[in-house]
């Protein structure tokens, strides 16, 4: 509103002024001067702009207040003092956990109102409005998602969280968003660098004083939006029992979504609904090596993606047998290169000048090591949380389903900055 009324007192303003050089001229009864006709021209194509804006404007607000009157009754209005973007994503404000979240979202009050007690008949319908969230990186649940219902415990509860890996490719890569359903990007593929000194032309005809020419081959890569997703069954006596659904959401779906997305960024092949992974990608170096030892190849690989990638390589990625190999390796007086039991381990081991990031997506005997900036992970659905009981016969089970989905796009910008290590026996 206040844009709205910024530009009509503007509108105002230019009008009046065109006004009251016409009443003047009227008054003395004459024809404007031409100074007075420049003045009014000018004063009236301001004016004719700013109408022009202040209806656009007027019209934008119309089709908020739409939305908005659209969105009253079915849970997409934030009136919980939420924060969410124009497609209706919860930002969490980051003292909370995306199980948190959903357990206090207007969504989950809206489900449990139909819900005598908090608690759902045998013969209740249960339907939940899709809860989007901004953000997957939330912390681990502190109760347990083994069993769907449990009794009050006190002391230490094994979380779901008990067989996971840990997920770290997020931290390396170069976040991104996107609205669309495809990505495009250009791809150096080739560079020609022919720059060289050159003589004074000693002629107007000839190839005297001739510059060299350098050249790029560029490549228009398309990489689609996809879609990675799982569900788990629960029952109605669960779902009454908050505690329980935050659980299964933060230590168990949350996770899934991650390690599936970890995986795909390095080993998917493409084919299908998978990503093109770093292992699948065309142009990313693979040297032969026959006799270096493992600590010289690694070693190797680093001047490769300055040589040839023309590149500064951050960091490697080893799978941890491999990061293991490295700390347990000794010289001829069985001396550890690395330390030893006392000495740093996994990523805080300084190889070359950079850090390992140990991920269990890279296959053991092979590493990594490249510029991890020109691999880019779009976000366009970062997660969502539906539940409903109308799958299969889950209605005259007592049971419903909780799906957990997110939709990204991964794609390398410049794949001669990665190398592709093969590993020996340690």
């Amino acid at each position: 509103m206040d844009k709205i009324k910024e530009l009509t007192d503007e509108l105002k303003h230019h009008l009046s002024e065109a006004r009251a050089i016409a009443a003047k001229a009227d008054e003395e009864n004459r024809d404007f001067t031409d100074t007075e006709r420049g003045a009014i021209t000018e004063a009236m194509a301001k004016a004719n702009g700013l109408k022009a804006r202040l209806e656009q404007a007027k019209a934008d607000g119309a089709v908020r207040q739409a939305i908005t009157d659209l969105g009253d009754g079915i849970g997409l209005n934030a009136k919980d003092g939420t924060t969410r973007t124009p497609t209706g994503l919860i930002v969490p404000d980051g003292r909370k956990s995306i199980g948190q979240h959903f357990t206090t979202s207007a969504e989950y009050a809206a489900l449990m109102a139909g819900a005598p007690n908090g608690h759902f008949g045998e013969k209740a319908r249960v339907q939940s409005m899709p809860v989007g969230f901004k953000s997957l990186l939330t912390g681990a649940s502190d109760t347990s998602a083994g069993a769907l219902v449990m009794d009050d415990r006190r002391g230490l509860l094994v979380g779901a969280d008990a067989f996971q890996r840990p997920l770290v490719l997020r931290d390396v890569v170069t976040p991104g968003t996107t609205a669309s359903d495809t990505i495009e990007f250009v791809r150096m593929t080739a560079a020609t660098n022919a720059a060289a000194p050159v003589a004074e032309a000693t002629a107007t005809t000839g190839t005297s004083g001739t510059k060299p020419e350098s050249g790029m081959t560029w490549a228009k890569v398309t990489t689609p939006v996809r879609t990675i997703a799982h569900w788990l069954p629960l029952t109605k006596r669960a779902l009454s029992d908050a505690a329980q659904i935050l659980t299964i959401i933060d230590s168990y779906l949350r996770y899934g979504l991650e390690e599936e997305l970890e995986d795909q960024m390095i080993a998917g092949d493409g084919t299908g609904e998978n990503f093109t992974g770093l292992a699948n990608t065309s142009g990313v170096q693979a040297p032969a090596f026959t006799t270096e030892t493992n600590l010289t190849r690694l070693r190797r690989g680093k001047t490769l993606v300055k040589t040839v990638g023309r590149s500064m390589a951050n960091a490697y990625v080893m799978n941890p047998a491999d990061v293991e190999g490295l700390d347990l390796l000794t010289d001829n007086e069985a001396r550890f290169y690395f330390g030893g039991p006392s000495g740093s381990s996994g990523g805080n081991i300084p190889l070359w000048n950079l850090p390992i990031v140990e991920s269990e997506a890279v296959p053991a005997g092979t590493a990594y090591v490249g510029d991890w900036r020109k691999a880019i992970l779009w976000d366009r659905e970062q997660a969502s949380i539906t539940m409903t009981d109308s799958h299969s016969d889950f209605f005259v089970r007592n049971m419903v389903a909780v799906l957990a989905e997110m939709r990204c796009a991964f794609g390398i910008i410049q794949p001669n900055a990665f190398v592709k290590i093969p590993l020996a026996a340690w």
